[in-house]
C-alpha cells in the first residue's frame, strides 16, 4: 500500500566504531537510586528484600536528541524544567519469548551511553497531587538528550563507574552505578515480564539525587566515567 504521508525518520544514535542504532522504544526506570527516591518524598529500600517491583514509564522514540554541544529548546507549558542524568542501555537483539532469564539478560546489551531524562517537574507534581498519570511531564519533545553509544565489550564493569552531571561548571549530580537499586540484568528481566524487548530499545536506568532546575542559557555536561559524555545547553 502507498503511504498517504511521508514516513517520519527513525531516530538514530551513533555508535563508537561505526554505524548507528535505530531507536524503537525508550523505557525509563523511576526511583532506582535510594537518595533520589528520598529527595522526591518516596520511601527507599534498605535491603534487596525490600525492593518490591521497579517503577517504569516511557518516552516516545522521537524524544531522542543526538548531537554535541547543541541547543535544547526550553519546553512548552512549564516553568520548572529539571535535569536527571542517567545511564542509557541499548538493546541489540530481540529477547526470547516469555520472561527473560536473569542470566541471559546481559547478552541483549549492545552498548551504553549517558543521557538526560528531562522532566517538567511542575506538571509532574500537579499530576501526582491528583493521583493521575504524569506522561506529559516526561514524554515531551526533546526530553531525552543522549550521547553516542559505546559497545558493551569496551565498557567493562559498570558498577565501578561514576555517573555525573555538571551545570555551568558546577557538579549537580554524582553517584557510582553500584548504588542503583536494580542493576541492568535485573531491570531487563523485570521489563520482560511486561513487554517484548526488541533490538532498538533503550533503557534509561534512573537518576541519583541532586535533580534541580535547568534555566534558559544553562550549559550541561553529562558523563559516564571514561565511557561517554553529552554536552549541551538550554536555548534561551
Amino acid at each position: 500500500m502507498t503511504d498517504l504521508i511521508p514516513p517520519a525518520p527513525q531516530p538514530r544514535i551513533p555508535v563508537a566504531g561505526g554505524g548507528t542504532f535505530p531507536v524503537r522504544r525508550i523505557y525509563c526506570v523511576g526511583r532506582n537510586f535510594a537518595d533520589h527516591a528520598r529527595e522526591m518524598g518516596a520511601s527507599a529500600p534498605t535491603s534487596a528484600a525490600e525492593r518490591g517491583q521497579p517503577m517504569f514509564f516511557m518516552k516516545p522514540a522521537d524524544a531522542i536528541v543526538v548531537g554535541h554541544d547543541d541547543a535544547i529548546p526550553y519546553p512548552l507549558a512549564t516553568a520548572d524544567l529539571h535535569h536527571e542524568v542517567e545511564l542509557v542501555v541499548a538493546i541489540g537483539r530481540d529477547a526470547p519469548a516469555g520472561v527473560l532469564p536473569l542470566e541471559q539478560a546481559g547478552d541483549l546489551v549492545l552498548g551504553y551511553g549517558v543521557g538526560l531524562d528531562l522532566t517538567r517537574r511542575d506538571l509532574q507534581a500537579a499530576a501526582k497531587a491528583k493521583g493521575g498519570p504524569w506522561d506529559i511531564a516526561k514524554g515531551f519533545d526533546h526530553s531525552a538528550p543522549v550521547s553516542g553509544l559505546v559497545p558493551a565489550a569496551e565498557v567493562g564493569d559498570l558498577a565501578a563507574l561514576n555517573l555525573s552531571l555538571e551545570v555551568n561548571g558546577e557538579v549537580r549530580q554524582q553517584a557510582l552505578l553500584q548504588q542503583m537499586i536494580w542493576n541492568v540484568p535485573e531491570i531487563l528481566h523485570e521489563l520482560s515480564k511486561l513487554f517484548a524487548l526488541r533490538a532498538g530499545d533503550l533503557v534509561f536506568m534512573g537518576t541519583p539525587a541532586g535533580v534541580a532546575a535547568l534555566l534558559p542559557g544553562d550549559r550541561f555536561s553529562a558523563r559516564l566515567e571514561n565511557v561517554a559524555e553529552r554536552h549541551g545547553r538550554i536555548a534561551g
